[in-house]
């Protein structure tokens, strides 16, 4: 009788289990609200990746407002100050980016230009969410977006290493570079547990930056 017991709660345990993980994983993150900021440091980007497609499936345009974000949604309408000056221009989140260390958003060259940042390259900025252009798509997830590689096998040798400790590795070609080549670990449903990930990755690798993915096409 106590054996059937047992048994009975342990299937109820893993049913519940599966319950937890089938929730957690269909949950979608959760777009933030206008008003919402950053402080950080910008840059800006134009030519190779001018007419080359984006993140987001569009085609990279270096004179239309637009930038880049890690996690923003596209379709984003923000407001950037460069806190050197205080102009202020407003861009649209169409891209993925920027992965370098300290900054926060990359701007297109027009963008840029509006507020003198095309000379020194990069400034200190504000980044403030006024609106959405559209309806934030309604599925998505967080991931940890590693390293650039200029050939397949060499992003197969980190990858392979990688599966060793993190379940969900994969390695992607970049669309605005072909034959250039990331790696994306792990799947979140929030971008806390997307940077537990990659606070470990750090400690492996080196630096991996929280990506927010969404379904569409070319992602």
């Amino acid at each position: 009788m106590r054996r059937e017991a047992a048994l009975l709660c342990s299937c109820a345990l893993l049913a519940l289990a599966g319950c937890s993980r089938h929730k957690h994983t269909a949950r979608t993150p959760p777009a933030p609200s206008p008003g919402w900021s950053e402080l950080g440091i910008a840059s800006w980007y134009g030519n190779p990746y001018h007419g080359r497609p984006t993140s987001s499936g569009e085609i990279y345009d270096m004179e239309q407002m637009t930038a880049a974000h890690r996690t923003l949604p596209f379709g984003a309408i923000v407001r950037v100050t460069n806190l050197t000056n205080n102009k202020k221009v407003e861009v649209r989140i169409n891209d993925r980016g920027p992965f370098a260390a300290g900054r926060i958003v990359d701007i297109s060259r027009a963008a840029a230009r509006n507020i003198n940042m095309i000379g020194p390259g990069t400034a200190r900025v504000r980044i403030e969410l006024l609106s959405y252009a559209g309806t934030p798509t309604a599925t998505a997830t967080y991931t940890v977006q590693v390293g650039r590689f200029f050939s397949e096998p060499e992003g197969t040798k980190l990858r392979k290493s990688l599966i060793k400790k993190y379940p969900s590795v994969d390695l992607i070609e970049r669309p605005a570079t072909p034959g250039s080549y990331l790696i994306r670990v792990g799947r979140t449903a929030t971008e806390s547990e997307a940077q537990v990930i990659a606070d470990e990755i750090s400690k492996d690798v080196g630096a991996g930056y929280v990506v927010r993915l969404e379904m569409r096409p070319r992602q």
